[in-house]
């Protein structure tokens, strides 16, 4: 069922913004009177077709959702009737065929406005970005940031949440060399800015920018009570029950939650001598963490409970906030050109070998991250199509030969020196281009299977 719901929310994301951008191309060549024969999402295997006329455009959806294509009238490709050379894509005027090539991408750009608007319309609720404790050599230590600050912005960017706050972190990373303004308030709700500066090799391995970062949400002195407890866990076989109050472990008191988790972690597959209140009944139990590898590749002790967090204490960590309907458009533009020109200048820094290929993700990856935002609800999966689709945008404007990017260029040419790039000279750059367009999607699979088997 995962896999299922994976594969769907994929479907509907990689579907959504194929149909988009090329329905750009579609729009803007039927407006500047290209003829179009067919409009198709997906390729391979034709699974539905409709055709009004035999004149008509044929609308397809083939079996392959990863990308689409506008067929238009075109000498290029085959012979034309008489009566459809006005109408063919390769008579029109160069700023006309510049503006059907461009639609694509832009219409992509387009999208990851209007998400990003309805994003900020409809609203989220998240954790208050307060920052726990702040520890000695790390990024966030030597920027001045202390416990209980409360973070407003990154780099003038509002950051209401903690995963708001995070993601701006994270996106201004491979400029942070030169410092990222960040401005917290205080306990007394004084407003300061620290400058938080993150080296180069750091920005660019973001498990790595995590462990150095240094800043982790402020967690509340909560007491040791189990709330839930995970089947076929070692707690659930130590005989642990729903709202047992853990009272010492090995004769050491344990006074917090989180006393109680370091002290777990620390001892994978060590039996502990458990205390435990139980309705006013102390009982003494053995168990024994299970061996699990964290997200930082460290072997730590996990028992499968989680803790009781009261209601109010939740409540007082939450924050929820929208914006109306012009700030909340004024913010999406700022946030597809932020996000825009962050993607333009990592792949720079790849291409020139500042950045690791690692950062590179494939179908693979993309779909788990289509099927875990989908998970987090409505307005996380949007954020989801709206940095994927300014991804496609961005990547599709560059001046590589098969892209939209790579017929502008050709165009541009043609514009100065007064004639088309001869035909020979497009099929050898295309080729060029198919074989550097391969090489990466390989590249990107491959990481992507190294990832999924780590």
């Amino acid at each position: 069922m995962s896999l299922i719901h994976t594969l769907f929310y994929f479907i509907v994301a990689i579907g959504t913004l194929v149909a988009i951008h090329e329905f750009g191309h579609f729009w803007v060549a039927r407006k500047v009177g290209v003829k179009v024969l067919r409009f198709s999402i997906g390729f391979g295997k034709v699974l539905w077709s409709y055709q009004k006329t035999p004149e008509a455009t044929e609308y397809v959806i083939s079996l392959f959702p990863l990308g689409g294509y506008v067929k238009m009238v075109d000498e290029r490709e085959g012979p034309v009737a008489e009566q459809d050379l006005p109408v063919a894509f390769n008579r029109q005027s160069v700023s006309a065929r510049a503006a059907i090539v461009a639609a694509g991408p832009i219409f992509n750009l387009f999208l990851a406005v209007f998400l990003y608007w309805a994003v900020f319309l409809i609203g989220e609720t998240g954790m208050r970005p307060l920052i726990g404790k702040v520890e000695q050599g790390t990024l966030a230590y030597s920027a001045g940031f202390v416990e209980g600050e409360e973070i407003v912005s990154v780099n003038g960017k509002l950051t209401p949440t903690w995963i708001a706050a995070m993601e701006m972190l994270f996106s201004s990373a491979p400029d942070g060399e030169d410092g990222i303004n960040v401005i917290v308030k205080d306990r007394a709700a004084f407003e300061k800015t620290h400058l938080l500066k993150i080296p180069n090799e750091a920005a660019q391995k973001p498990d790595l920018l995590y462990q150095r970062l240094g800043l982790k949400p402020w967690m509340p002195v909560v007491k040791p009570i189990v709330d839930r407890i995970l089947p076929n866990s070692a707690a659930a076989t130590a005989g642990l029950k729903v709202k047992d109050l853990i009272v010492s472990a090995d004769g050491i008191a344990i006074k917090d939650w989180t006393q109680w988790v370091e002290y777990v972690q620390k001892r994978p597959e060590v039996n502990i001598k458990l205390v435990v209140n139980r309705a006013g009944t102390l009982l003494t139990l053995n168990i024994k963490p299970q061996k699990v590898i964290s997200k930082q590749k460290k072997v730590v002790g996990k028992i499968g409970a989680g803790v009781y967090v009261p209601e109010e204490l939740i409540e007082s960590l939450q924050v929820s906030y929208s914006l109306p309907v012009t700030d909340a458009f004024i913010a999406a533009l700022d946030t597809t050109w932020h996000y825009s020109t962050t993607s333009l200048f990592m792949m720079g820094k790849m291409l020139i070998g500042n950045a690791p290929v690692e950062n590179l993700s494939g179908p693979i990856s993309i779909a788990q991250y289509a099927g875990q935002s989908a998970e987090m609800g409505l307005v996380s999966f949007l954020k989801f199509m709206a940095i994927v689709s300014v991804s496609l945008g961005v990547l599709n404007l560059l001046p590589v030969p098969v892209l939209d990017g790579g017929h502008l260029m050709f165009f541009a040419i043609e514009a100065v020196k007064g004639r088309p790039v001869s035909e020979k000279a497009q099929i050898v750059f295309q080729n060029i281009g198919i074989a550097m367009l391969m090489s990466l999607m390989i590249l990107a699979v491959f990481l992507d299977l190294g990832r999924l088997f780590e």
